[in-house]
């Protein structure tokens, strides 16, 4: 029995106990005048230490020169009657403001209060929970799995990866999926946030894509157990089969993007039945009539609102859109995921207390994670991180993929390194696929142009170019096939390797003299370095005993000859749509 459940509460909806304190913007639990009034739980704060680790650098060569929350928690007591303050005498000299400040509306403050809901599909569900009961953290499954980090950090860059697996589980299920599937990861989401939150792409991979997926580790009671890879098999066997879990799928994800998903969330069918009765349904829209005997969705062209086994039919379907495929099906699935969000987003679900507790409680049932998201509360600092990126900006888009040339009946696809390569530069660099808005370009606009202006003026002819180039990437061999590929393809004949860094960095950097800043701006014309590598200051001597410009590669590096900056815009041709519209699906 829970905290309201005392007493009568037994014939109360719990939902009706919440109301809208309108001093704090907060609902708070009212348990009659009989009843004791507890506190409500408000959202914990708590330092949390990521501890992913980083693997010493490879040694990429014989000589190496060396270089230099606490927890607490927010709880409130419900206000009683509050009593009149006696005037207070105005200071000498100063005179009372005439006009008071505007009181925010219940419906708007209701709306700042439950922001976090403006998250992402599952995550949106989440952000609201706090105002139900902290029994919900039961609610949640979790998963200790290997490479998912022990907590979240609010100011950095983040990407969850969001599993959909085929596994028929719950009442009217059987239709559906693979029947005896142990869970393979069906439909796939790499979700990364730009640390400035000023945009988010939503990276969907393909199911069947042909990938090569690497050893992994599992935790099976307590020890850990190696799953040897598999390579050339398609993506979805990276859960489930061989007892992989989802750590092996994230790590598969690695292995494709050179993105590490921090965490995972990952939820089977019954997700998107309880998810969308618990909101009363989200709008979809056809751009034809649809009669498909395979999902049993029926429905008429125009707008239609679809909750429970009609929702899940939609997201199921794939022989009534585009080619029947599975790249078509991952399209209607990200306009359904966009219309779940707003409709969690609206003021409809924000403003009533009810909805968000049957929200806050199928979101949290539906849900497994990783152990670095498993309570409300760091589930609602996802979703409040979340809900600050603009709609319009959060992209979703597919994995640039060819069909399988292997193949004379195409049934699988690959990757098509050409459109994928700059896709995952720019999410890596939190460049937005869409326009940012202007507003957060002039917050950065007089550090941005700084930083720029070191790119301007004179360059050096590739053969003046003298620069040291250390390893700080954990790519093998980094430095001798850079140094390898600048001498023999670039003319810059006046270079070295010199190992491994100290330590390895995120992002690859140029340190260089002030005499050495033409020198520098040809280099970096040479290696597609950004703005942000050049780092003016000092050089080093080199075995000669002349001044050298010191170029650290790190985790951006991809291969010799590869820009290491991001593309400014998207490939052209690839698919995208941004949360903020609703696409008809044909």
């Amino acid at each position: 029995m829970d905290a309201q459940g005392r007493g009568r509460a037994d014939d109360i909806d719990p939902a009706d106990q919440w109301v809208l304190n309108p001093h704090t913007g907060d609902y708070e639990l009212r348990l009659g005048p009989s009843a004791a009034q507890s506190p409500v739980p408000g959202p914990r704060r708590t330092d949390r230490r990521a501890s992913g680790r980083r693997g010493q650098p490879v040694q990429d060569g014989p000589r190496s020169r060396s270089r230099e929350s606490r927890e607490e928690q927010d709880s409130r007591e419900v206000p009683g009657q509050r009593r009149r303050r006696a005037p207070q005498p105005e200071p000498p000299g100063r005179r009372r403001s005439r006009s008071a400040k505007p009181k925010k509306s219940k419906a708007k403050k209701a709306l700042l209060w439950t922001g976090g809901v403006m998250a992402f599909v599952l995550v949106a569900g989440v952000g609201g929970a706090y105002l139900y009961l902290q029994h919900l953290d039961n609610n949640i499954n979790k998963d200790d799995v290997v490479g998912a980090k022990n907590g979240f950090s609010k100011d950095e860059a983040f990407n969850i990866l969001l599993i959909g697996t085929d596994k028929r589980t719950g009442k009217g299920n059987s239709g559906y999926g693979d029947k005896g599937s142990i869970g393979h990861a069906d439909t796939n989401i790499l979700l990364h946030v730009a640390k400035d939150r000023s945009n988010a792409t939503a990276l969907s991979i393909p199911r069947d894509l042909i990938t090569n997926i690497p050893d992994c580790q599992v935790r099976v009671n307590g020890e850990l157990k190696t799953i040897s890879g598999t390579p050339n098999t398609r993506f979805n066997t990276s859960l489930g089969q061989a007892d992989r879990d989802a750590g092996c799928t994230m790590a598969t994800v690695k292995e494709i993007t050179g993105i590490q998903p921090d965490h995972f969330m990952m939820a089977d069918f019954n997700a998107i039945k309880t998810l969308t009765t618990a909101v009363g349904g989200v709008e979809i829209c056809l751009a034809k009539d649809v009669d498909d005997p395979d999902s049993h969705l029926k429905l008429s062209k125009g707008k239609h609102n679809v909750e429970g086994e009609q929702a899940l039919a939609f997201v199921r379907t794939r022989h009534s859109f585009g080619n029947e495929g599975d790249l078509d099906r991952i399209k209607q699935q990200q306009q359904f995921l966009a219309s779940l969000m707003r409709k969690m987003s609206s003021s409809d679900t924000l403003t009533s207390p009810s909805k968000l507790t049957d929200l806050a409680d199928a979101a949290t049932k539906a849900l497994t994670v990783d152990t670095g998201l498993g309570h409300i509360s760091t589930l609602k600092d996802v979703a409040m991180e979340l809900k600050k990126v603009p709609p319009k900006n959060i992209t979703f888009t597919t994995l640039p993929v060819v069909d399988n040339p292997a193949e004379k009946v195409h049934a699988t696809v690959v990757v098509n390194p050409a459109q994928a390569d700059p896709l995952f530069a720019m999410m890596r660099d939190d460049v937005s696929l869409t326009e940012v808005a202007k507003d957060k370009k002039a917050a950065k606009s007089k550090e941005a142009a700084k930083q720029a202006a070191l790119l301007k003026g004179t360059r050096a002819d590739a053969s003046q170019v003298r620069v040291d180039i250390y390893n700080g990437s954990q790519t093998v061999g980094a430095a001798q096939t850079t140094l390898t590929w600048l001498q023999n393809t670039e003319g810059v004949l006046k270079s070295s390797q010199l190992g491994n860094a100290p330590k390895t960095q995120a992002k690859t950097t140029l340190e260089y003299a002030p005499d050495q800043a033409d020198q520098a701006r040809k280099l970096a014309d040479i290696m597609g370095l950004p703005a942000s590598a050049m780092k003016p200051g000092h050089s080093e001597k080199n075995d000669q005993g002349l001044p050298a410009m010191i170029l650290t590669l790190g985790g951006d590096f991809k291969a010799a000859g590869t820009p290491i900056a991001a593309p400014a815009k998207a490939p052209e041709n690839i698919q995208k749509a941004t949360a903020d519209k609703s696409v008809c699906a044909k």
